[in-house]
């Protein structure tokens, strides 16, 4: 885990904004001095259970916190060799499929957004920079389980589909070795970076028990995170999140701003990180959740990968037993009315950005 060098700033209101506008133009040296070790449960997971869900033996993950920040977990890329491929496959074909939503639903009919994968394939692999952006070029995110209202910032009973069980299982076992077991994966937000995107300054605040940790893997290009305080004028702390890393927020941390206000390029030696084009070392058991994606599939997600990003969210809605009709917010901000879930810049561009969620455009993600 690498902390990012930052300019010194005075706190005040537009602190944070500040250095969000900071990282989106510049990229810092990496700074280690208020990283520590990590404390994690290694009894909980046991090494075959791990490696069908595709990760690395407990005892082998590099885990930190961050001063300060308590309940901030970060780990640096628990996958075995060959299991990123098998997320970032889900993401680009299996997630984005019907009864799932995306934002593509915004404006096009359910026809039109049925198989976003098979009606992009062919364009994807013989693509010049002339030619129109494919259905898989416009995604910006996918939501899974309860399905997130980007208008209203709520969940609801009415808008559900199935939560994909590969990646229910594979969010139980990270919570669990975090301190959270009998995690129950409810809720989830795909969203799709592309070079020249950026994810604006908010809370994760609409899940109704806020005691649950929320998940967050990366897959693809490195990314600048922004993690904040409770409040808009804490100055935020900087860190690169790359292909393969966790992080969860919980307890304090779990009500943090946070921001992604860039992409970091890719060395020309190295276009793709290489923990992504890494093979499985054996072959997956039977009862695996990670199977082997083919050649054919991963030419296509490699080649998206080369300008992208994918960040999976996880999170559980509902305490153990509680239903919407009597659920209560524990834990939720008294100003939650006042607080908007995504604010890349004040009031100015958030009513754009709600303009673009009307019509159907980039509803989390500004580029």
């Amino acid at each position: 885990m690498a902390k990012m060098a930052a300019p010194i700033v005075e706190h005040g209101e537009d602190v944070f904004r500040k250095l969000f506008r900071f990282y989106k133009r510049r990229n810092p040296p990496p700074d280690f001095s208020e990283v520590v070790a990590a404390e994690l449960d290694r009894n909980v997971l046991s090494d075959d259970a791990a490696k069908r869900a595709g990760l690395r033996a407990v005892r082998d993950w590099r885990a930190y916190s961050l001063q300060g920040h308590p309940g901030f977990i970060f780990i640096s890329n628990p996958f075995l060799p060959g299991s990123q491929q098998h997320w970032v496959k889900q993401c680009l074909k299996t997630y984005p499929q019907k009864p799932n939503v995306c934002n593509l639903d915004m404006h096009m009919s359910p026809a039109e957004t049925e198989n976003i994968w098979e009606k992009s394939i062919g364009g994807f692999r013989k693509k010049g920079k002339q030619d129109p952006k494919t259905l898989l070029e416009k995604l910006r995110w996918v939501t899974l389980g309860y399905h997130y209202n980007w208008d209203t910032k709520t969940y609801s009973p009415e808008s559900r589909s199935p939560f994909p069980p590969d990646l229910h299982a594979l969010s139980r076992c990270l919570a669990a070795v975090c301190g959270f077991p009998g995690f129950s994966a409810e809720a989830g937000i795909l969203n799709y970076y592309r070079t020249d995107s950026s994810l604006g300054i908010h809370v994760d605040e609409s899940e109704l028990d806020h005691t649950w940790p929320l998940l967050s893997f990366s897959f693809g290009q490195t990314a600048v995170f922004l993690l904040g305080g409770a409040k808009r004028q804490d100055a935020p702390t900087a860190m690169f999140m790359r292909s393969g890393d966790v992080m969860v927020m919980s307890g304090p941390s779990r009500l943090l701003y946070h921001a992604v206000p860039c992409l970091v390029a890719a060395p020309a030696s190295e276009p793709l990180p290489s923990c992504l084009g890494a093979r499985p070392t054996e072959d997956a058991a039977e009862d695996a959740l990670v199977r082997p994606v083919s050649e054919q599939d991963w030419e296509v997600c490699s080649r998206y990968l080369l300008t992208s990003r994918v960040n999976m969210t996880v999170r559980q809605v509902l305490g153990p037993g509680r239903t919407f009709e009597v659920a209560t917010r524990p834990g939720a901000s008294p100003h939650a009315e006042t607080r908007r879930g995504y604010d890349d810049d004040g009031a100015e561009e958030a009513t754009s950005n709600a303009k673009k969620s009307r019509s159907g455009s980039e509803c989390t993600l500004s580029s």
